[in-house]
Formats: C-alpha cells, sequence, structure tokens
C-alpha cells in the first residue's frame, strides 16, 4: 500500500514493508535487472531522488529503502550497527527480489553494501561504493589523543537523558543542517530548501534523537580493509575529490584494486564532495549505468 504523499513532487511514491515488528519505508521503480540503493547517515530514498528515474528508464528494477531509523522508516530504541541494517536489507532482498542485485551505497550504505557483499555473496551481482564510509563513526584510533577526549564526551552529552535532547535540538536546526552540507557539498547551489528539508523532517519524528545518540557511540564495524579481501564480485567506485568526511586520500585501497586489475573500477568526481549521486548527479549516473550495462 502506497504511503501518504510526500512533500515534494520530485520524491518517489514510498510503500510500506514490515521488518521485525517495525515499519520500512521503500520505493520501487522500473523493470529488469533489480539495483538496490543504499543512503548515508541521516539520509533516505530521497536522496537518490536524482538518480532512481534515470536508472529506472535504462532498463533496471530500482530500489530504494530507507535504513531503519532514517527517513519515513520507524526510529525504535534499539543498538543500531551495521550488522542490524545488513541483516534489514537482506530480508527485504528476501521478501522482494530474491536474485541476484547490485548494491548501491553512499557512505555508510557504501559499507553496509560491502558486508552485504562479504556476508551474503550469493545475493549480490555487484557492488557501487560512493564515497564509501570506513566506519559507522570514526575509529578510536583514527583520532588523536585530545580529539578523542573532546568525541567521547561529546558521546557521553548527547547520551545523557538531561542534555542529549537539547544537543540534538541545536544540531537539527535547519540553518545548522544546511552550513553541514556547505561543509561537505562542494557546490552550494545543489544545498536547496528541498534538500535541507529531505534531513530536517525525518528528525522531527518521535525516536530520532536516540537512533543519533545510538549511532554515534556504536562500534564502528567491520572496516573496508576487513572486507575487501573477502569480495570477489565486480565493484564500481565513485569518489567526491573534494570530500571533507571520507577524503579521496583514503581511497587507496579502492585504487590499487582498480590498478591491479582485481574487478573493480574506479573513478574520481570532480568538484564534488561526499554526495557526488546528488551534487553532479549527471556524471555518476552516466557512469553508473555505462558500468551496469558492461556487468550484466
Amino acid at each position: 500500500m502506497a504511503t501518504s504523499t510526500l512533500v515534494s513532487r520530485h520524491l518517489p511514491e514510498t510503500f510500506t514493508w514490515t521488518w521485525e515488528g517495525h515499519r520500512i519505508n521503500y520505493t520501487v521503480q522500473g523493470k529488469g535487472q533489480p539495483i538496490v540503493l543504499i543512503h548515508g547517515f541521516g539520509a533516505s530514498i530521497g536522496h537518490w531522488r536524482k538518480n532512481i528515474p534515470v536508472i529506472a528508464q535504462d532498463n533496471y528494477r530500482v530500489y530504494a529503502l530507507d535504513l531503519l531509523g532514517f527517513g519515513g522508516s520507524d526510529k525504535p530504541p534499539l543498538d543500531y550497527t551495521v550488522e542490524l541494517w545488513c541483516e534489514q536489507i537482506k530480508d527485504f532482498w528476501e521478501t522482494h527480489i530474491n536474485e541476484p542485485t547490485v548494491f548501491v551505497g553512499n557512505s555508510i550504505g557504501g559499507l553496509i553494501s560491502l558486508r552485504l557483499m562479504a556476508t551474503y555473496p550469493k545475493i549480490s551481482r555487484g557492488g557501487v561504493l560512493i564515497n564509501c564510509a570506513g566506519g559507522l563513526n570514526h575509529r578510536p584510533e583514527e583520532l588523536n589523543f585530545p580529539l578523542r577526549l573532546i568525541m567521547g564526551a561529546f558521546a557521553k552529552l548527547v547520551n545523557s537523558p538531561i542534555t542529549g535532547k537539547f544537543i540534538f535540538n541545536s544540531i537539527r536546526q535547519k540553518q545548522r543542517i544546511r552550513r553541514t552540507l556547505y561543509q561537505v557539498y562542494r557546490d552550494r547551489n545543489a544545498v536547496t530548501d528541498e534538500l535541507v528539508d529531505l534531513l530536517y523532517q525525518p528528525s522531527c519524528d518521535p525516536g530520532a534523537q536516540q537512533v543519533f545518540a545510538s549511532v554515534l557511540t556504536a562500534p564502528p564495524g567491520p572496516s573496508p580493509q576487513e572486507l575487501l579481501p573477502q569480495i570477489e564480485q565486480p565493484l564500481l567506485v565513485l569518489w567526491g575529490t573534494d570530500d571533507p568526511w571520507t577524503p579521496i586520500t583514503g581511497a587507496n585501497i579502492y585504487q590499487e584494486r582498480a590498478n591491479q586489475r582485481q574487478n573493480t573500477q574506479f573513478y574520481p568526481i570532480n568538484n564534488a564532495g561526499h554526495c557526488p549521486h546528488d551534487e553532479t548527479p549527471h556524471q555518476v549516473n552516466q557512469l553508473l549505468l555505462r558500468w551496469l550495462d558492461g556487468q550484466i
């Protein structure tokens, strides 16, 4: 059954699937080989609004879903981990797809895609990583000593029943969201009111603050360095060159794979930040479809 009409005419029609007693928001467009799009932290199906109709028109069946805790999906008080979301997507695949699928992920969605390919190789035909995260959050060894203390103190404040809600309500204000997007998008014109609303509206839902706190303090999960040796399926890796969150300097492991012809293609996306699929969609869609047409 379709859910109520979304706030923007640009967003795809969505449907509801119940998983482990929780309502999950998803969409599907097109016919043909299945593709599953997996968003990043704080995002949702709408972050793929510039990609879904283009890919679906090219003889692919495109699915996208809101991870539990984000977008229009329920936000129960749980421990949120990469493993939890992998189970959600695997069960979605068994219910709705049940044939080898290409998983496409941005940021933590890329990390989830890698984990799915490594853990459940039979369900995956290939993977596309767009500025893939190195972990669900920063690993302690990635931070210097003062920053470890600062992040540790901040995590305690966010989790506190006294200060947590105040901090979250400050972070989720539209002007704060816009300023954050200005940091991670190279092109400020891509930071539209529609994009800000996509991130703001789910933060108003009951439970959103607990989800934020849980993710911020969760274990980082398996690293790409641990997962890549287990992956034999073809990989396409796209990387915005001006990303301050996951800098392209950290993409060497993928570039080396591509240089060694280990079934991997790597393309830098110039003049783009952390979310090139939204900031430079024409270029990303072109590269993605060219790769898909050569693999499927």
